[in-house]
């Protein structure tokens, strides 16, 4: 089996930009090199998801064979993947893999010589109070590793670190509660930690539910809060300082008050830069959660990320381009500074949450090598950056179902939205109608992945339209108050082939609610597709055997040709696919895993008690779009470990 060197490896992240000086988890960038272990969420720093691994590849991929599997004993959406580590890093006798479950988020450590649990670890959280206020399923994206400990960030904004050898509590933390959040209040947690340097970066949800969210990061010795930056409000909470820039232009003070308004007259959609008569507080209750996949670039000492959707789904109580909501992030990992932001979606009318992984790479755009940054945005927009200046590149649709904007004015950066799409131009209480993507975006969460072999991004995508209608408070619509859902949208979904009848992406019956696409981002476009019943809503795996592993919503793994996309291997799973594809070696072998547990906002209809019965609009549009999907899985949550035989 091919395995890549260490120097080799070094060498690549050199290449990258990325600073060989050793930092206090220098130890999980050497895991990142060595492809027999899995040590970071997104497979190394650059959050790439690819493996070195070539034993799997184009020529014997169709023989694989389930190796063994791991039930986690609980059901619903099982998202994320298993972190795979050695005995240099657990202080155990063998290779270890951690997998986690969703809620109550238990951790497993599985010997992997025997299989067997060496320990296992139940959160003790209050379900009644929780679970209730998890928007979109009771998923959990995973597990963070560095100095010999395990992070679980819970469900209930706790943030823990286990002893990777036994299991123990190290410590605790608390991510919402200190500040007068928690679930009491409407915010939970589902991201994976992410250990960078010696900090433990975590995230914030509840923007339905009028939280003001915010990126934290807390000591890894002893989980104190190191820094916390809200995504609205006053400089000193934002992290702002004289030299944050976007589009390469210095912000200036009050960038984010003074862009939420008070005027009733101020007029959506907002494609051009834009000034307040008057402000409103309304960012007090602006949302902005963040629960994607996070990577850092050590020349820089930046991390990246980005922010969701400014609270209410309705736009017109929130005049303004609330920023910086619906934005990419790049903060000092130090002292969480922000270097550059850049908004992609201002002033959000359709709940396009711009939480959606970034990818950092080094590749030529127009002419020109360039330290980039990508971003498949729910917007529908695939955009690259210079990561380390935030200058816009390229701003092409991903899907050309895509209709709510023409395009990205790349002087000004924002938007061209179309009217008759636009929810807050057509006023509260009207349904706007046809609007691609659908709310849950041409692409949620799942994350792509990058192969430095083709040079290929290689994209799970929805394709997926809607109806979208603003509630006014005279129509019923809630006020804020805490802890109580702050929506007031009531939407349906639909296959986007029936808007877009001719849209080259289209299955024979125009009925696809899906696409497994391979992105050049240099030039901003599509190199195959693969059409798919439903969302593709798994994590991504390209591997050094031009091999490229993805799942579905109706229970299949499959893998495909990275250069072609034509299909090498299928299984049917236990239940649909929204985990995250890892791969590792074992005594010589290499495996590749999953989770099979079908949930998410595409999959509740299948995962939540109770819904299958509910309306078309139950679940913000997904029972509707979904409901079929009751024909082809059902819950589970189970590791699915496979091989060549």
């Amino acid at each position: 089996m091919s395995k890549l060197s260490i120097k080799k490896c070094l060498i690549a992240i050199l290449a990258l930009g990325l600073s060989a000086s050793v930092t206090a988890n220098d130890e999980v960038r050497k895991l990142n090199a060595d492809p027999n272990y899995w040590a970071f969420p997104g497979g190394d720093y650059n959050n790439w998801r690819y493996t070195e691994l070539n034993q799997i590849n184009t020529k014997n991929a169709s023989k694989l064979v389930t190796a063994w599997t791991f039930s986690t004993g609980r059901l619903q959406g099982h998202e994320g993947g298993p972190l795979v580590l050695p005995p240099s890093a657990t202080g155990l006798s063998g290779d270890t893999l951690y997998i986690h479950s969703s809620f109550p988020n238990d951790v497993f450590a599985i010997n992997l010589d025997t299989l067997e649990i060496i320990w296992y670890y139940e959160p003790q959280q209050d379900e009644a109070e929780t679970v209730p206020v998890m928007c979109c399923d009771i998923v959990n994206r995973g597990l963070g590793y560095s100095m010999g400990q395990i992070y679980l960030q819970q469900a209930d904004t706790t943030l823990v670190a286990l002893d990777a050898k036994t299991g123990e509590l190290k410590w605790s933390a608390e991510n919402g509660r200190d500040i007068g959040y928690g679930p009491a209040a409407g915010d939970t947690n589902t991201n994976a930690p992410h250990p960078i340097k010696d900090k433990v970066i975590t995230g914030c949800s509840g923007a339905e539910f009028g939280v003001r969210c915010w990126l934290a990061a807390f000591n890894a010795k002893d989980g104190s809060l190191a820094w916390r930056a809200f995504s609205m409000g006053p400089d000193e909470d934002i992290l702002f300082d004289a030299n944050t820039t976007s589009l390469g232009k210095k912000v200036g003070p009050n960038s984010s008050l003074n862009s939420w308004c008070a005027n009733p007259d101020w007029k959506g959609p907002a494609t051009a830069p834009n000034k307040c008569k008057t402000l409103s507080d309304q960012w007090k209750i602006g949302g902005g959660s963040t629960w994607g996949w996070w990577p850092a670039d050590f020349d820089e000492n930046l991390v990246y990320y980005g922010s969701g959707n400014p609270g209410t789904w309705n736009p017109v109580p929130r005049p303004g381009d609330n920023k910086w909501s619906m934005t990419m992030f790049a903060r000092d990992i130090d002292t969480g500074v922000a270097r550059w932001v850049y908004q992609m979606t201002p002033h959000d009318e359709w709940d396009y949450d711009g939480v959606n992984e970034m990818i950092l790479a080094d590749f030529k755009v127009k002419g020109k090598m360039t330290p980039a940054l990508v971003h498949f945005d729910r917007n529908g927009f695939g955009y690259t950056m210079n990561r380390k200046t935030g200058a816009l590149l390229v701003a092409e649709k991903f899907d050309p179902a895509v209709n709510w904007a023409t395009h990205i004015d790349m002087k000004t950066g924002y938007p061209q939205t179309v009217n008759k799409y636009s929810t807050h131009y057509n006023g509260e209480d009207v349904v706007s109608k046809d609007i691609c993507p659908a709310a849950l975006g041409t692409k949620d969460q799942q994350p792509a992945a990058y192969s430095p072999r083709t040079g290929l991004f290689y994209v799970p995508t929805n394709h997926v339209c809607m109806t979208y209608e603003p509630v006014s408070y005279a129509a019923g619509g809630n006020q804020y108050t805490a802890g109580q859902a702050y929506v007031n949208a009531n939407l349906t979904m639909y296959p986007a082939g029936a808007v877009c009848p001719d849209c080259p992406n289209n299955n024979a019956a125009k009925d696809n609610m899906g696409n497994m696409i391979a992105w050049d981002a240099s030039e901003g476009k599509i190199i195959w597709s693969i059409p798919e019943q439903w969302s593709v809503w798994s994590g991504i795996l390209s591997t050094a055997g031009d091999v490229v592993f993805y799942g579905t919503l109706d229970a299949y793994a499959k893998a495909v040709d990275a250069k072609s996309g034509k299909l090498l291997w299928k299984f049917k799973a236990p239940s649909g696919i929204i985990g995250n594809f890892h791969s590792w070696a074992h005594k010589g072998k290499q495996y590749v895993g999953v989770l099979s547990g079908i949930g998410g906002w595409a999959g509740a209809v299948v995962a939540i008690p109770g819904l299958a019965a509910a309306p078309d609009e139950a679940a913000l549009g997904a029972v509707g779009g979904y409901r079929k999907l009751l024909n082809s899985s059902r819950n589970a949550g189970i590791l699915m470990v496979f091989s060549l035989p």
